[in-house]
């Protein structure tokens, strides 16, 4: 981090940068108008070696991306940033022969991705996230991938998250996220992707024994009783319905520390959704990948982030009656974001080439979900019979 006395500037006065703006010694790459990106009809095979990609995914890059189209394919690179566990993202840069070098990140979807992520929302959304000055500007599409502007900065771990001075940031960004107007219904999405994922995933079958065999160990008939009483007591909490992250992990926040400056990326889940679904998803990320739910922030945490996001300019003097709603609120959904993930890995169980243990994933979500079950409802039903006698 930088001295202590540096103020945070926010990915709102960050726009500049991530509309292009490069690092030191790179040319900004110019972003189209929201109404005039390109597309192509090329995709590239996610599963091929990276050198046997390459000249596809520069072919589409001299398509999209303005000022590229002549460049000899030999002025170009590509690196790997990143391979999570939906998606790979790669680096790829020119150089003009001038001396000028600009760069792009290029998002291949993983296969099957649109069982669980819904494309034409998440592209209704970015330019409007993007005027607003979240993410990386959306440089053009492809049929399994966009191109979009290079962010310089790193990305955080789950530790970094739990900083005070990150944490706040996070918060008072997460607010300006919530306030800003996507086009289109305005119903939270919550409920229906949770149900729509139980569909898919009580009728999945695996070519492997032992995995069939862990499969057939599940009840759907008790999940889905659990969705319905977990959705008919949230419904009572009247939380604020928002455009929501809905996946605010440690991979999907960047910080640039020489200038301080925070940005929200990725918007593949993005939606209208609960307010408290939002900051308890959020939290749960605190324990990585590994779902190590002993780093879950304790309420002093919840509470230092409830106040920098309620009132980002003066969290101090937040009434404690609005902290104790939020942390009922936060904690109620906290279940739903469990149950979610775990349905999620089901289906990618079935459906992704990706080497991850997503069956694994479910049941470490799922046995989470019954670890806190019992706390967490009686949380939400002390509250609203305290209400009642109000």
């Amino acid at each position: 981090m930088g001295s202590e006395g540096r103020s945070w500037s926010g990915s709102g006065s960050a726009a500049a940068a991530v509309a292009g703006g490069g690092g030191e010694g790179e040319a900004a790459v110019v972003a189209p108008a929201p109404g005039d990106v390109p597309a192509s009809a090329a995709s590239v095979d996610i599963e091929l070696p990276l050198p046997e990609m390459t000249p596809r995914i520069i072919g589409i890059c001299k398509e999209l991306v303005r000022g590229w189209s002549s460049l000899d394919s030999s002025r170009f690179s590509i690196e790997r940033v990143s391979g999570g566990i939906t998606n790979l993202l790669l680096k790829v840069s020119a150089e003009d022969g001038k001396g000028n070098k600009s760069s792009v990140t290029v998002r291949l979807y993983g296969p099957n991705t649109d069982m669980v992520i819904d494309r034409k929302r998440e592209l209704q959304a970015i330019p409007h996230l993007s005027a607003a000055g979240f993410g990386a500007q959306l440089l053009g599409t492809f049929e399994n991938g966009m191109v979009q502007s290079f962010i310089y900065a790193r990305t955080l771990t789950p530790s970094d998250m739990k900083e005070p001075r990150i944490a706040a940031e996070i918060a008072k960004e997460l607010r300006r996220f919530h306030q800003v107007h996507i086009p289109g219904s305005k119903e939270p999405q919550l409920w229906d992707d949770i149900f729509k994922f139980l569909k898919k995933a009580s009728v999945l079958e695996f070519e492997d024994k032992e995995k069939q065999k862990r499969y057939e160990t599940i009840s759907f008939r008790e999940i889905q009783d659990e969705v319905k009483e977990l959705k008919d007591l949230s419904d009572l909490l009247h939380a604020p319905v928002v455009f929501s992250h809905n996946d605010l992990l440690s991979g999907n926040l960047m910080l640039n520390d020489l200038e301080e400056k925070l940005y929200f990326i990725d918007f593949e889940y993005g939606s209208y959704s609960y307010r408290g679904y939002d900051i308890a998803n959020h939290f749960n990320e605190y324990a990585g990948y590994d779902c190590d739910y002993s780093l879950y922030p304790d309420k002093d945490s919840q509470y230092h982030f409830f106040r920098n996001y309620l009132q980002p300019d003066r969290p101090s003097e937040v009434q404690a009656q609005d902290l104790d709603a939020l942390y009922v609120e936060t904690n109620t959904y906290r279940l739903a974001s469990h149950i979610y993930w775990a349905l999620w890995a089901l289906i990618q169980a079935k459906v992704s080439p990706i080497d991850f243990e997503y069956l694994g994933y479910f049941f470490l979500r799922y046995d989470e979900y019954k670890k806190q079950r019992e706390s967490c409802l009686s949380l939400a039903e002390s509250s609203l019979a305290a209400l009642k006698n109000v």
